[in-house]
């Protein structure tokens, strides 16, 4: 096993989508670790405050080759890496074992036609927001007293798949654009893989976001992280699900609520039939009594996401993908 350092630059990011004619930025073995690097705020730079614009950031803004402009989206991803021996129908299993803010300051942006009420909030407005990363909070509003705890995750994790230039902003079955507050370090990220290598890209960094993510943004922040990348061929996936400590985390995406919430709830009637041993009805019973669904976010559009957080206390003690609740 190795252990990588990705850094963010011109030649190992792409801007607004995934695509499967990016050269990787990185090849890696199953069982490897990254030192990873991400940039937010390709779109923000020239009204950002000074603290938030490094060289290496200010680099990609200006020199960002055209063949790494593969999307709409406003997203700076870093990647894609490959990942050796990876052939479509495998899964991949990303450790993620620290993800930290690399600026003392983020941003949070409401977007004309964009959040969950765009016509009651159409009028667009860019604050910046400093970050405390010595005690780990934000105040909100300014003077305020009101100290919101930073829970760092990166919200877009993905992988390709043959559509050419598809946009950063949905999340689908190869993740994305997930905007998963409960993806934080300590979790494992299951994503399918349909391209050889994987081709998985990374960015979006989220300081703080509540459920929802309701105006559009969250603290939008340059992040860094680790992760570690297990191949894994034993068995198949429809859709991204994730463990965290406490909880199996299900997704679902859809282009209203209702939809994203029954792709949801049938993921974790799925989940629970292949790797619990439930049958289908009793695992529909125990969705009602014992899965919590939440809004994941109503704002990626046309995507919208809903999670099922299903706590591994009330699971038996069966061995659920690679060790034992």
């Amino acid at each position: 096993m190795t252990r990588h350092l990705l850094k963010a630059n011109c030649n190992t990011v792409h801007l607004g989508g995934f695509s499967p004619n990016i050269e990787p930025a990185l090849r890696v073995d199953s069982g490897d670790r990254i030192d990873i690097e991400t940039y937010s705020g390709y779109y923000v730079a020239d009204k950002a405050p000074p603290e938030f614009l490094t060289p290496e950031f200010l680099d990609i803004c200006q020199n960002l080759p055209p063949h790494r402009k593969v999307g709409p989206g406003p997203h700076l991803l870093t990647g894609p890496i490959y990942v050796n021996n990876a052939e479509p129908g495998d899964v991949l299993e990303i450790h993620i074992e620290d993800v930290y803010p690399s600026l003392p300051v983020g941003f949070n942006a409401i977007r004309a036609g964009w959040g969950a009420l765009p016509e009651y909030f159409s009028e667009p407005k860019l604050r910046f927001i400093p970050l405390d990363l010595e005690q780990k909070i934000a105040e909100f509003p300014a003077g305020s007293g009101i100290r919101i705890p930073l829970h760092p995750f990166f919200g877009i994790i993905g992988v390709a798949n043959a559509e050419i230039n598809r946009s950063s902003i949905p999340p689908e079955r190869y993740g994305g654009n997930m905007d998963n507050r409960e993806l934080q370090a300590g979790t494992r990220l299951f994503l399918p893989v349909f391209l050889r290598g994987g081709l998985l890209s990374i960015g979006d960094g989220h300081s703080a976001q509540g459920d929802g993510e309701v105006d559009g943004t969250a603290i939008e922040t340059s992040m860094n992280g680790t992760i570690q990348i297990i191949l894994r061929k034993d068995f198949i996936l429809i859709f991204p699900f994730a463990e965290t400590p406490t909880h199996i985390v299900i997704m679902g995406f859809g282009r209203t609520l209702d939809e994203a919430f029954e792709m949801a709830v049938k993921q974790t009637i799925y989940w629970l039939q292949t790797f619990a041993g439930f049958k289908e009805e009793e695992a529909y019973v125990l969705c009602s009594i014992a899965v919590n669904f939440r809004i994941t976010q109503a704002v990626n559009n046309p995507q919208k996401g809903v999670h099922g957080m299903m706590p591994k206390c009330i699971l038996p003690e069966i061995k659920i993908i690679g060790h034992r609740v």
